[in-house]
């Protein structure tokens, strides 16, 4: 059998140099990257905290081709790091911040748009820049969408605010990738890597669910969102989640009188499980036309030989890993 098209729709990239943002702006939270040494670099809170090292596949597009065409992925969506998505920051400095992003992944996709997809952020904390830079980043920039957050400071991902964005991608035919931020619960757990481990899919299952009895699916029936990591603990807890809907509507229905079990299937979730169990059962929960390939490429939560999984599964059909490999993807981004 000849090898199959990849598409990893979960990959993050970040620019080589970032401007100095506190010098800018007059107080500081934004990212600084120390280059300390060859192809390595560390990420620093502008306060001189130490977030993360990382490597040159994070910001080199040529890098990253060499590791893809290891894996034989063929192309990836780029999406920026969350960290950078600067809602706490002042709304214009937060436009500018996001602009400087969006800027930098339309670039890279420019120079090679056989190997990448792009998706822009914005600055949610304020919905109307946001609503603007959405129309930028679509029809200037040429991006298939947006990544947003699980939530945006104090609002769930079915507050008013956050509605207007996202009816403006359902007008526009973008894509929506929801990845974890500000995990809740990371200050009470801070060891054992916790909040990546726990708070992360809490996270996911808290957008999902905010959307779902907020009725955003229902209200905006063609917008096409994926959440990363699966869906976090969502798929694990639908049972639950069902079963609170009809015992306690007085909490639960109050936005939306409809089961939660009757929008499976209206939203994409990407592969990242790690588990061929969990990936049969997520494909069994939303439909294997709503899960696609996505690796959290290049961190080491992610899967670290993207597709591997899924390519290797003998208990997936052809049509089944064309499905999750590459078509699923499409379908996603609307190419």
């Amino acid at each position: 059998m000849t090898a199959m098209e990849r598409i990893d729709i979960h990959t993050h990239i970040m620019p080589a140099d970032i401007p100095n943002f506190q010098e800018r702006f007059g107080y500081g939270g934004f990212i600084q990257l120390d280059h300390h040494k060859p192809c390595c670099a560390r990420m620093i809170k502008d306060d001189g905290t130490f977030f993360r090292e990382i490597q040159h596949n994070c910001w080199s597009p040529e890098a990253r081709i060499d590791e893809c065409d290891k894996f034989g992925i063929t192309k990836q969506v780029l999406s920026t790091i969350p960290v950078l998505f600067s809602y706490w920051a002042k709304p214009q400095d937060g436009l500018t911040v996001a602009r400087f992003i969006n800027d930098h992944i339309a670039s890279v996709v420019q120079r090679f748009p056989d190997r990448f997809y792009g998706l822009g952020t914005l600055p949610m904390q304020a919905p109307d820049l946001a609503i603007t830079e959405l129309e930028r980043v679509v029809k200037d920039l040429g991006l298939q969408g947006i990544e947003i957050g699980t939530n945006i400071n104090e609002w769930n991902l079915n507050a008013p605010e956050v509605f207007a964005v996202l009816e403006a991608c359902q007008d526009l035919g973008a894509a929506v990738f929801v990845h974890p931020w500000n995990m809740m619960g990371k200050d009470q757990m801070p060891d054992y890597w916790l909040p990546w481990l726990v708070g992360m899919p809490a996270e996911t299952s808290r957008a999902i669910c905010s959307m779902i009895f907020g009725g955003v699916f229902e209200r905006l029936p063609q917008l096409r969102v994926a959440f990363a990591h699966g869906g976090g603990s969502f798929p694990a807890t639908i049972g639950r989640i069902e079963h609170g809907f009809n015992v306690r509507p007085d909490l639960c229905a109050v936005d939306n009188p409809k089961n939660p079990r009757d929008y499976l299937g209206q939203f994409y979730l990407d592969s990242l499980v790690h588990d061929p169990k969990a990936l049969h059962y997520i494909m069994d929960i939303v439909g294997d036309d709503r899960v696609a390939l996505g690796s959290d490429y290049p961190f080491p939560l992610g899967e670290l030989e993207p597709g591997t999984m899924i390519a290797g599964m003998s208990t997936l059909s052809d049509e089944q890993k064309v499905k999750l490999l590459s078509k699923n993807a499409r379908d996603w981004l609307g190419v």
